[in-house]
């Protein structure tokens, strides 16, 4: 295990956004597009949270399935490993990953209560998933977070109100519904998502960001990303998102 990130995997397997954004051929075959894709990615990380309040795991717990999720989905396509299977699977690793064991039994039983329609898996179908989604992922299950980088800026910034850190802790929760996890270092996600509550909360940090030593056009970027997902995705609908799954049991 990697002492920090710039030593990890993680770090050595940064992605650029157009890999991540890259649909599997098979997919493609199915008339799968960028869009339908991110919606996918979007719903099952909706999924993965939901069911992870229902059998109480801690939020690092849902960031990291969610991650693995996301990183199976830049090598696998979601015809052979269905997104609903991969979804559950990675929130049982995730579990185990972070010291925070859940039965994989009772994740079969609330997503089955949670999602009758949708999911027809039986607890033999996730155990032989694991072993895929753990070769999906090279074995790799260590995963830095933003959340360490957060806690430690707010405290240095003397941003430790309330409400600042309720926004940004929001606000970083929020990046695993996108991809930022795969494609730039947490710390930076971390400054991101405090430049965009700082605005909102009219705080002035541009002293403290100097100080920082940070090329701010980069944290900026990813900021501007991130209002861009809150922008674009307030038009997603049910309809859309079923239209992306049905894609993927049609026949080429």
């Amino acid at each position: 295990m990697a002492a920090n990130f710039w030593e990890s995997s993680q770090c050595k397997r940064l992605l650029e956004q157009e890999e991540v954004d890259a649909v599997h051929p098979l997919d493609k075959e199915r008339g799968i597009t960028v869009e339908d894709f991110k919606l996918i990615k979007f719903h099952m990380s909706n999924h993965i949270t939901k069911l992870a309040q229902h059998i109480k795991v801690r939020q690092r717990v849902v960031a990291t399935a969610i991650t693995y999720m996301r990183r199976v989905f830049t090598k696998k396509s979601m015809v052979e490993f269905d997104p609903r299977l991969v979804a559950i699977t990675c929130l049982y690793l995730a579990s185990k990953a972070e010291e925070s064991i859940v039965q994989a039994r009772n994740l079969v039983f609330y997503i089955k209560r949670l999602y009758p329609d949708e999911y027809k898996y039986e607890l033999k179908d996730l155990l032989g998933m694991e072993m895929k989604v753990l070769e999906a992922l090279n074995y790799s299950l260590v995963v830095f977070h933003p959340y360490r980088s957060l806690s430690e800026f707010l405290q240095d910034a003397a941003l430790n109100d309330v409400n600042m850190n309720q926004m940004t802790w929001g606000i970083v929760n929020d990046t695993y519904k996108m991809d930022l996890i795969l494609v730039h270092p947490p710390y930076r996600i971390a400054l991101a998502c405090i430049y965009i509550a700082s605005v909102h909360r009219e705080k002035d940090i541009t002293a403290w960001l100097q100080d920082l030593n940070e090329d701010m056009n980069l944290v900026k970027n990813i900021a501007m990303e991130i209002l861009d997902f809150y922008e674009n995705y307030r038009s997603i609908t049910d309809e859309k998102v079923s239209s992306a799954f049905n894609k993927l049991t049609m026949k080429p």
